[in-house]
């Protein structure tokens, strides 16, 4: 059986596509949210308490590239094959460059599950592969469009963005106050992470539902996309993940990440760059179609490849 937090969003979308009257209020979905990527950036903050060395710098270097890379290598592929405009290009590139903290979350707790190793710094892939993505396709889009816009404008709204000071502002406290200075908060962060992911993707299956019917089959090339990229991306994470010789845990998320549509931060930030992008197209793929297809498939997909090539 898979992982009972799945189990919580396959409720959401049972709900949803039932029509059922079961709604999580805005209120508690941001709230929600924000205990969530807090929890994330602190529990790596933790890990990596007296744990940081310069060898950490070549890792976070790679994971970076990645995520400059991706938009960089789909941008073609989704003017060229899917026919989106060259703003929506962008901006579906941007949010497949960038990461989902929902993915991370199950990937975590898939990972822990199986008894994998992880090591301090992976919380730190879901913020590194944050940012650059998105800076790299609105830039790019800007080059080929011949817009002005300000790098720095770029960089600003990316890095202010909610998730990105969330995950970074919990891995530093969880760094700054190790184990014995977080004890106060330890139960509500650490011990409720299970109880906050299970509601957290009870909500997500909710938001799913809205883009799975009816399913909008006129954009069946964007859908085969959506379920086809993931697959490829995951395995560009897995060979990076074996060639740098990293844990299997660690590896398995980086995997995921690498696989993942962000539909947290990138819509955000194109909506405020890319002016011309429909970003309800990006949401459609990345949280309609990816996330569930990582989730109930992708995840454990992605580990038996992991134990296949590791042997």
């Amino acid at each position: 059986m898979p992982d009972i937090v799945v189990a919580f969003f396959l409720l959401g979308i049972l709900a949803g596509l039932a029509k059922s009257d079961l709604v999580v209020p805005k209120a508690a979905y941001d709230t929600l949210s924000i205990l969530l990527m807090l929890t994330l950036g602190i529990k790596g903050g933790l890990a990596l308490h007296g744990q940081v060395s310069w060898e950490l710098a070549a890792e976070a270097v790679v994971v970076i590239l990645i995520g400059a890379a991706i938009p960089l290598a789909l941008y073609p592929l989704l003017r060229k094959a899917v026919k989106l405009s060259e703003a929506n290009s962008a901006g579906v590139a941007a949010h497949y460059g960038s990461a989902s903290a929902g993915t991370f979350a199950v990937a975590l707790a898939f990972a822990e599950s199986q008894g994998l190793t992880i090591s301090p710094q992976t919380t730190l892939y879901l913020v590194l592969l944050e940012l650059p993505a998105i800076v790299v396709a609105i830039m790019l889009y800007q080059r080929i469009h011949g817009g002005e816009g300000s790098a720095a404008a770029v960089w600003h709204e990316a890095l202010t963005s909610r998730g990105v000071l969330l995950l970074a502002g919990g891995v530093l406290i969880g760094y700054s106050y190790g184990p014995q200075g977080s004890a106060d908060i330890a139960p509500l962060f650490l011990g409720a992470f299970k109880a906050l992911l299970a509601l957290f993707l009870l909500e997500m299956g909710l938001c799913a539902s809205k883009h799975l019917y009816p399913l909008p089959l006129h954009h069946w090339r964007l859908i085969s996309f959506a379920l086809i990229a993931p697959v490829f991306l995951a395995m560009l994470g897995l060979a990076v993940g074996v060639l740098l010789d990293m844990p299997l845990g660690s590896t398995l998320i980086l995997s995921s990440l690498v696989a993942s549509a962000s539909y947290i931060a990138a819509p955000a930030a194109i909506r405020s760059a890319i002016k011309e992008a429909d970003v309800g197209i990006a949401i459609f793929a990345s949280l309609g179609i990816t996330f569930p297809f990582n989730v109930l498939i992708g995840i454990p997909l992605y580990y038996e490849m992991l134990v296949w090539v590791t042997g």
